[in-house]
């Protein structure tokens, strides 16, 4: 199962530029669109410029006009040096995204095998109904991390700078986890349901409140205090500020510890449901 999932997404670039296009899009004109902003608890690029403008005219003698565009420069490759910038603060949120949204794909193509009979011939074959869930799942996990580092490998050219080597291994660790649970929550709505179109709404309905309430694209200090309490029931919030830790170093929130404990957790639940849940799937 798992080969036919890998053969599936080589085969249809389509499926892989459509998954991509749209995360591609938020980071491109977000992350350049929004280069000021000041993240809590970070200097902004623009902050950094001021202050620096005040310095080489108070200390250094420098007149008004110099001063401005030597801190201009100074500033923006400061910024760019030590990843304190907006980018840098939302390639991690996308990342979440695509591994968020892969949830949807796994659960369709268990609805298109169904739909067209496969899921059927599969079902019935001297198998246990388990390696079959395992399969499903590890299919849509190893895409999902597939579209992450490619979204990865597409903001380091735009100005994201990577906490290095280390910092990268983590971050695949954090995404197998983050993907793992949203695959099987895909795969656990998709055991019991026949309806494309009742899926795809389901499945809004979860991912996007998921999404916005992870801190994905603004930090959740931004929030009333109400919204961050729920947005800390979210397991996409620990999964974005992992990544924001271990991919940047900027921007997380929590331990690591915390993250992942919540994450394994939840990825264990996620898995227990979905394959209990598909066991019991009836075919017709």
């Amino acid at each position: 199962m798992w080969l036919r999932e890998m053969k599936k997404f080589f085969r249809s670039w389509s499926r892989v530029v459509g998954m991509v296009a749209m995360p591609a899009f938020f980071l491109a004109f977000m992350g350049m669109g929004f280069q000021s902003f000041q993240i809590p608890g970070i200097p902004s690029s623009a902050f950094i410029a001021n202050y620096l403008e005040e310095v080489l005219r108070s200390f250094w003698g420098f007149n008004q006009y110099v001063a401005y565009w030597e801190a201009q420069y100074l500033a923006g490759v400061l910024a760019q040096k030590l990843g304190l910038n907006y980018l840098s603060f939302l390639s991690p949120g996308i990342i979440g995204m695509i591994l968020l949204f892969a949830s949807m794909v796994a659960g369709m193509s268990i609805l298109f095998d169904r739909e067209f009979g496969f899921l059927k011939e599969v079902m019935v074959a001297p198998v246990s109904r388990l390696s079959i869930a395992m399969g499903r799942t590890l299919g849509g996990v190893t895409t999902a991390i597939m579209q992450g580092l490619l979204i990865l490998g597409i903001s380091i050219p735009m100005g994201v700078n990577i906490s290095g080597p280390a910092g990268l291994s983590l971050s695949v660790v954090f995404m197998m986890l983050i993907s793992t649970g949203f695959v099987g929550l895909g795969v656990a709505f998709a055991a019991k349901m026949t309806d494309f179109q009742g899926f795809m709404l389901i499945m809004n309905f979860i991912v996007f409140p998921l999404f916005f309430l992870s801190g994905a694209l603004f930090p959740l200090s931004s929030f009333p205090s109400w919204v961050q309490s729920i947005a800390y029931l979210d397991p996409l919030t620990y999964g974005v500020d992992a990544l924001r830790t271990t991919l940047v170093g900027i921007g997380g929130t929590m331990p690591l510890t915390i993250d992942f404990l919540i994450l394994i957790g939840f990825t264990a639940a996620m898995l227990l449901v979905s394959t209990y849940l598909f066991q019991g799937t009836e075919v017709d």
